[in-house]
């Protein structure tokens, strides 16, 4: 880990990044991808020391009131923050100033939050969004081995749900001839329904692999899973997105679940509920 004093936190889609780089470890982060010009080693972490800071003065000069998002690039709820509590400070900024929050994490550290994010839902909105991607728990811990389990983000999702604040689960991705079948996608949705989730986001049943994630991957492959990486390479070459063969018929059961229970599954839609400020607060924030 190393500290920076970054020049800039809050970026024109409204997203914040804290931290740059991760130590969950699994096997197919994109995060990792060369195009995205990281200058350290991916588990150094860089942290962003006066992001507090940089937020509060960018919030406080901002007019319109808007949905402030944070995970996409790296999870904000890294085990060094923990102690730093940036995440939280930001948070904390984003009440002050009554903003929304739209958190993405597969953290269960995110429950010690849980007193702040239900303030903001009170005032304006908070939507807690968990990555989930494998249902079966002792293949969780290969395919992210650092980070709780798949049961525990359920568990998170659960709490969100007592305390009302709405949550969106990521399924993604689906890593062909790993977890791309039915019992995996079927235990999944299930803990979706239970939960009660506002919508799930899935691009497809499949990934994606670009330069310097594709290498990781393929070497996480033949420490766990034998001559996979040499069936990748025959079907895929070095294509970006790769497909699941069982893609169609995944997706069609995806959508029947979600129509049958009034889960939102398509993914622009989910986007805009996630930038999407309540209109009252638009209206008091225009006065």
């Amino acid at each position: 880990m190393h500290l920076v004093e970054a020049k800039g936190i809050l970026s024109n889609t409204n997203g914040i990044n804290i931290y740059r780089g991760c130590t969950h470890g699994c096997i197919y982060c994109d995060s990792r991808s060369l195009c995205y010009n990281m200058t350290h080693a991916f588990e150094d972490i860089e942290v962003k020391i006066n992001a507090p800071k940089l937020l509060e003065k960018k919030l406080a000069a901002k007019r319109k009131k808007c949905m402030i998002g944070t995970g996409s690039m790296c999870d904000p709820y890294l085990p060094a923050e923990k102690e730093l509590k940036l995440t939280r400070s930001c948070l904390e900024i984003i009440e002050k100033y009554g903003f929304g929050a739209a958190v993405l994490t597969k953290s269960d550290l995110i429950l010690r939050d849980t007193d702040i994010l239900a303030s903001i839902n009170e005032q304006t909105k908070a939507v807690v969004q968990m990555t989930m991607t494998t249902f079966d728990e002792a293949l969780c811990r290969i395919v992210e081995p650092n980070v709780c389990t798949t049961q525990r983000r359920f568990e998170v999702l659960m709490e969100m749900k007592k305390r009302g604040i709405p949550t969106v689960v990521w399924l993604s991705p689906f890593l062909p001839y790993i977890n791309d079948n039915e019992e995996n996608l079927r235990g999944l949705l299930n803990y979706c329904a239970e939960a009660d989730v506002k919508g799930i986001v899935c691009f497809g049943i499949g990934m994606t692999l670009r330069d310097g994630n594709r290498e990781y991957y393929y070497a996480a492959l033949d420490r766990h899973f034998s001559g996979l990486s040499e069936v990748y390479r025959r079907e895929y070459g070095n294509s970006y997105e790769i497909v699941s063969r069982n893609n169609d018929r995944l997706m069609r059961m995806l959508n029947d679940f979600c129509d049958k229970r009034d889960i939102i599954c398509d993914v622009q839609k989910c986007f805009g509920y996630l930038n999407e400020m309540p209109e009252k607060y638009e209206q008091l924030s225009f006065f």
